[in-house]
């Protein structure tokens, strides 16, 4: 399998091997999609796949700072001590990254996507660790491989840019995947359904804003964060996920202030905090009971100061499984 990579073996601290004193790392289980099949999933049983894209080509390509290539493994190690809350009745995989060989991103797209759709038809949820946030494009193609417009898909995006850019000559990269969404989405006749959260005003060029509102995105400043006006926000989100039938929910961290998220090609002084309305909007979307499948972008370890990136990367994909898992504490 061109573009895979099976996983590696979990590490971390023990305090024990019954059940109250257990942490992830004990807990995940590996799987090699090129010689084991997903376990079937009895009656009941919930079930999540971690899987990374290791790629940051489309992040070259949109002259960022490379380095998200290492951010699936960096999110990994900052999970392995977590404790496990959720009942081991249910299950958590590990099936290894996708990558990016040869440049050839397109390629890694296509690879994400098969595995992506491949895991839904299995029953289980996919939680995929990036890698740049040309993860969205791949992501996005492999969930409508299943729902096969069964279902409305919406997108939500926590990021300070639309990412809805025309490629340019250098071909499609981390910042124009929603508009490749978009525009296939009008040539299939297709809803496309795309609400970003912590948009910048100075990180997206007016280009960029009326391209938005050609293909009817809807979006939430920063400042609505940063000046907590949690009836806008909450609205906009509440009335959006109405709308839809199933949610892609994608998280780009340099959506986040600096000083939690240091480690992203595009780090931003005033981003907004990840706690507050930014974790009440979280919850708000993780207990929709619309959630397919989600993501978390940009981590690059090459610039994560205190691996701070990584830490709060890993404390999202705590809160993702603890709302898609029923954990109650």
């Amino acid at each position: 399998m061109k573009h895979y990579h099976p996983p590696i073996a979990w590490t971390g601290r023990t305090d024990g091997f019954s059940a109250p004193f257990l942490r992830w790392h004990q807990v995940i289980q590996p799987i090699d999609l090129r010689q084991q099949s997903l376990p079937k999933l009895a009656a009941g049983q919930l079930g999540i796949a971690l899987l990374g894209f290791a790629c940051d080509e489309g992040v070259r390509r949109n002259k960022g700072r490379v380095g998200a290539a290492q951010g699936p493994q960096a999110i990994r190690t900052a999970c392995a001590n977590f404790p496990v809350h959720f009942s081991n009745a249910h299950c958590l995989l590990d099936v290894g990254n996708i990558t990016c060989e040869d440049n050839d991103l397109e390629g890694a797209q296509a690879a994400l996507a098969l595995t992506v759709a491949a895991l839904l038809h299995a029953g289980f949820q996919p939680l995929l660790l990036g890698g740049g946030h040309e993860i969205t494009y791949g992501h996005a193609a492999g969930i409508h491989q299943y729902l096969a417009n069964r279902q409305t898909l919406g997108i939500i995006n926590f990021d300070a840019h639309f990412d809805i850019r025309k490629p340019d000559d250098a071909g499609p990269s981390s910042g124009t995947g929603f508009w490749q969404l978009a525009t296939e989405s009008y040539v299939l006749q297709r809803p496309f359904h795309y609400l970003a959260l912590g948009i910048q005003p100075m990180g997206n060029t007016k280009a960029l804003f009326h391209t938005a509102a050609e293909y009817g995105v809807q979006y939430v400043p920063a400042d609505a964060f940063h000046f907590s006006d949690t009836e806008l926000t909450l609205s906009t989100l509440r009335n959006f996920i109405q709308l839809t039938d199933r949610i892609y929910f994608t998280t780009c961290l340099d959506v986040f202030c600096a000083a939690h998220a240091p480690g992203v090609s595009a780090p931003a002084y005033n981003g907004i905090l990840p706690t507050g309305l930014a974790l009440q909007c979280y919850r708000e979307i993780l207990h929709s009971g619309k959630v397919i499948s989600t993501d978390i972008a940009e981590l690059n370890p090459v610039y994560d100061s205190d691996a701070r990136t990584a830490r709060l990367a890993a404390a999202l994909v705590f809160e993702i499984v603890a709302a898609l898992l029923s954990v109650e504490y």
